[in-house]
This record gives C-alpha cells, structure tokens and sequence, in this order.
C-alpha cells in the first residue's frame, strides 16, 4: 500500500485560501485514484474531493464544488488541494488517501471513507471567522 503525507494546513481568516499537499516516496501513487477527506472534532470523515490516476476524472462534494480544486503532479509524485473562499465551519483535519483499487473508487464515484486505504495522518485547517 501507498503511504501519503498531508501538509499545508494551517490558521486562516475566513474568505481566505490555503493550498494543501499531500505526497509519498513510493512511485506507485501515480497508478492509484487519490482523494481528500476532512474530520472535524466530534463528526465522522466527510469526503471533499477525489482524481483519477491521470487527472482525467475529478469528483467533488457538493460543499465545495467552485471553491475547492483537486490535482495532481505525477513527476513530483505529489497530489494538491487548492482551497478558495474558506469557510470557519470546514475546519477540520483533512487527509488525502488513495483508492483500494488502482481508481476504481474515482470513477465510480465514491464518497465513502471506506473505499480509500493508505491514509496520511491529517494536517490541520483552522478557519477563523
């Protein structure tokens, strides 16, 4: 299995933008569909946005659809999260994560934290308001 390594959270004002990363040593990242999740204190793992191996097919939740981007740097073997218009209620945790399947869970359309493995151990958002 991948093992993927978040960074980039940090204190931010509401309206504001972070840019999340998440990255591994291991080469196979580039075959597997990856995703963000996000956990918030007290409430389960809620998905944010997921891609397919090649960037072709890309998958968001509706909260965050024309706020939030998803991508990914195969050469860099690094998988990004660009956050717009930040929101004080999506403070959380937020981890990437890689499909159980090559990105079979990507073009399928999963959204549950149950069809992601190999899960990075989170960086923190915090949106102030």
């Amino acid at each position: 299995q991948v093992t993927l390594v978040e960074s980039g959270g940090g204190l931010v004002q509401a309206g504001g933008s972070l840019r999340l990363s998440c990255g591994t040593s291991d080469r196979a990242f580039i075959h597997y569909g990856l995703g963000w999740f996000r956990q918030a204190p007290g409430k389960e793992r809620e998905f944010v946005a997921s891609i397919s191996w090649n960037g072709g097919i890309t998958n968001y939740a509706d909260s965050v659809k024309d706020r939030f981007a998803i991508s990914r740097d195969n050469t860099k073997i690094t998988l990004f999260l660009q956050m717009n218009s930040l929101k004080p209620e999506e403070t959380a945790v937020y981890y990437c994560a890689a499909c159980r399947v090559f990105s079979t869970c990507v073009l399928t359309g999963r959204t549950s934290a149950a069809d992601f493995g190999s899960w990075g151990q989170g960086t923190q958002v915090t949106v102030s308001s």
